[in-house]
């Protein structure tokens, strides 16, 4: 009654049409080999696992965006992938078995049950890093530049990295011995960066007036690294997890902006996000124009804990398809049209053509091919007793 809707896709779910896979596929290619460089190892994980395995050491979110089954085989409960990074973790832990530092990166789609933003794909393709084995923040360091080199592979040249440290508001709630109804209100007033509550709450506690100081100053500890020097002058004696965690930043921004001095790097002392999940540094990349963040990532020390090995780690991630649409960077390559004729010396001169690398497509006898429509930008014409490519462009 209704075939347009054969067409349909359902809310959230995309497909990718030639020239934007073309432009996907090199990105993939580009960053593979940018990683490769740096000695990340490729490891490609399966699409679907058992619930249990797929869920371990991650957040309610998490556990919310993936689409669940029931398997037929064996009854148990089979999660489509929303993230790739607990199956890395899974890999390190359990089937690579290495005693020192490993650095593993990733490919491939994953499925989200709800888009994780406003008009986001819920089919993404997740491309990513990870360090493994390693607790000091030169593994942060090496994450927190790599992405940042990886956002340059794509193209683009301005690029935010906001940088975070749950260590920071974690050990202001243990400060504070907050219950976990509290800690969920501090972290709703921090995220929306609310100065005219923070008072209120803080003053229903029972903290010291050095305390309750540092406290009210946190929403606007975000800027530039000069908000680390703030925080630790307003800081109270004792406070030893955010003490170390502003050193962990003040070091980690020197590092990466000496790395790689065109980006701008900006600090959030009061950013929560992740903060059931990480265990340290976080990060995330913006670009101009776009409100959400591009690539992200951090340390979460001990999710391999569930397979036998509470090993470091840290690592980032982010969206090929979105990276590719974003820098709509044209795929420069040359497409030969050729006649479909039986010519022993036209087929010789396609052979060789694509042995040397080009892209030669054959136009089918009575068929309506247009060169256009195949990208082709160059053809095969006979001259006098061979065969020669001819420029379509000039």
């Amino acid at each position: 009654m209704f075939p347009e809707l054969k067409w349909l896709l359902p809310d959230g779910v995309d497909e990718t049409l030639p020239e934007p896979a073309r432009q996907t596929e090199q990105l993939r290619r580009q960053v593979l080999d940018l990683l490769a460089g740096w000695g990340f190892e490729l490891v490609d994980p399966p699409l679907i696992e058992y619930l249990e395995s797929l869920l371990s050491g991650v957040g309610e979110d998490l556990d919310l965006q993936t689409c669940k089954l029931v398997d037929q085989a064996s009854g148990r409960m089979l999660g489509i992938r929303a993230d790739m990074t607990p199956q890395v973790a899974r890999i390190d832990a359990h089937r690579l078995k290495r005693g020192g530092p490993t650095r593993l990166c990733y490919v491939g789609p994953v499925l989200h049950n709800m888009p994780d933003r406003f008009l986001g794909s819920r089919n993404p393709i997740q491309i990513g890093a990870e360090i493994y084995g390693y607790a000091g923040i030169e593994a942060d360091i090496e994450i927190a530049t790599l992405l940042l080199k990886t956002l340059a592979q794509a193209g683009f040249e301005q690029v935010t990295l906001d940088i975070g440290h749950v260590g920071v508001v974690r050990g202001l709630v243990r400060a504070l011995n907050l219950d976990a109804a509290q800690t969920d209100s501090l972290r709703d007033i921090l995220n929306r960066k609310s100065q005219p509550e923070l008072p209120g709450f803080i003053d229903g506690l029972s903290a010291s007036p050095a305390l309750a100081a540092f406290a009210r100053t946190m929403p606007r500890l975000h800027g530039g690294a000069e908000v680390i020097a703030e925080a630790a002058t307003a800081c109270p004696q004792g406070l030893d997890e955010v003490t170390q965690a502003l050193a962990e930043l003040e070091a980690v921004v020197a590092a990466v902006a000496a790395a790689v001095p065109e980006a701008t790097l900006t600090v959030d002392l009061a950013e929560t996000r992740g903060y059931r999940y990480h265990t340290g540094l976080t990060f995330s990349a913006f670009l101009p124009g776009e409100g959400q963040e591009v690539a992200w990532g951090g340390r979460y020390d001990d999710i391999g804990s569930i397979f036998g090995s509470a090993r470091p780690a840290t690592g980032f991630s982010t969206d090929l398809k979105r990276l590719a649409r974003l820098a709509n960077q044209p795929v420069l390559r040359r497409a030969i049209l050729a006649p479909a004729l039986d010519d022993a010396d036209l087929q010789q001169t396609v052979r060789l053509l694509r042995a040397q690398g080009e892209v030669v497509v054959q136009a089918y006898p009575g068929a309506s091919d247009v060169a256009a429509d195949y990208g082709c930008n160059a053809r095969l014409a006979r001259v006098d007793d061979g065969w020669m490519v001819e420029d379509l462009t000039a």
